[in-house]
């Protein structure tokens, strides 16, 4: 199959990105897909390769695109059974269980939510990505929970954007050791690679990492325990355990940022994601959705309440 070239004309007043005008004119794609044709040298502006994605387009600039045909994903579909929470033609929620990693990677080639995504709904395939077909965000292998999947890339472009613009409120429960200073409060403090680690995440200088936001307040104390609902603002990689880590009151089971000798019978970290309110495609109206607490966290949270009226 050859390229499909798509030419265009700016011919608005204002300048504009150049990478916003093409989601504009090629809506079937996404602003990544899209970015990443700039990043090939498959864009050019007025006869020249563009130089970056932000680059300006003045009026009467000519832009030709060229797409290259779709390559067959190389990821096989497996039969993994789905707990899906609400499903349409644009989209899928899943309710992740711990234990499975969202996209394959490094030394998770099969068993990914991906992999399951690929047998319930094969269109999903090539959408935001070969490698990540559907993925809009992510959650940790052993945090359990609320995922979105996109099934097409107008959806997928739809919801990176409500992402990007913090308009998704999310929802986690989080028991930790200890207790956070107030009953509830707001952590800001920058993200980034930790400089003695770099497998992990560390609140570090806002100079050497990204701003990161994360709300939570008290839904249940213990005596050495707290049982917490986190509004994580942003949404940068491990955010809530790394918060609440800074704060000195990690995740209960976090063996990355918490304790390593874990406080309660708990194979995994206690987190949770048990809310998602967002705009589907073409709604005005705000879409809630939500997953109750699994089997192993609701029952450690029955223990510590017996525990407290005996």
């Amino acid at each position: 199959m050859n390229d499909r070239i798509v030419q265009l004309v700016y011919e608005q007043d204002q300048p504009q990105r150049l990478d916003k005008f093409l989601v504009e004119q090629i809506p079937e794609f996404s602003r990544s897909r899209l970015q990443s044709l700039i990043k090939g040298g498959r864009v050019t502006v007025n006869g020249v390769i563009a130089s970056k994605s932000g680059q300006t387009l003045d009026r009467d600039s000519h832009i030709l695109v060229e797409i290259p045909p779709t390559q067959p994903s190389e990821l096989v579909a497996e039969n993994i059974e789905l707990d899906i929470i609400f499903e349409n033609n644009d989209l899928l929620v899943v309710n992740k269980p711990a234990g499975m990693v969202v996209h394959p990677s490094a030394g998770h080639q099969s068993g990914t939510l991906v992999h399951a995504a690929l047998a319930h709904a094969e269109d999903i395939e090539g959408v935001g990505g070969v490698q990540r077909p559907g993925v809009v965000h992510r959650l940790d292998k052993d945090t359990s929970g609320l995922i979105l999947l996109a099934k097409n890339d107008a959806t997928h472009q739809w919801l990176q954007d409500q992402f990007a613009s913090r308009q998704v409120e999310k929802v986690y429960l989080a028991l930790v050791d200890g207790a956070p200073p107030t009953s509830r409060g707001r952590v800001e403090a920058a993200i980034g690679r930790d400089p003695n680690n770099r497998k992990k995440m560390a609140v570090v200088p806002p100079a050497k990492g990204r701003s990161a936001v994360s709300e939570y307040s008290t839904v249940r104390k213990y005596p050495a325990h707290t049982f917490l609902e986190v509004h994580p603002i942003t949404g940068r990689t491990h955010q809530i355990r790394v918060h609440l880590a800074f704060l000195k009151c990690p995740v209960v089971g976090d063996r990355v940022y918490g304790r390593r000798q874990v406080s309660l019978p708990l194979k995994r970290q206690f987190l949770h994601a048990s809310q998602l309110h967002i705009h589907l495609l073409g709604d005005e109206a705000l879409s809630e959705f939500e997953a109750p607490l699994p089997e192993d966290l609701s029952n450690t949270l029955e223990v510590l309440d017996s525990s407290i009226s005996a």
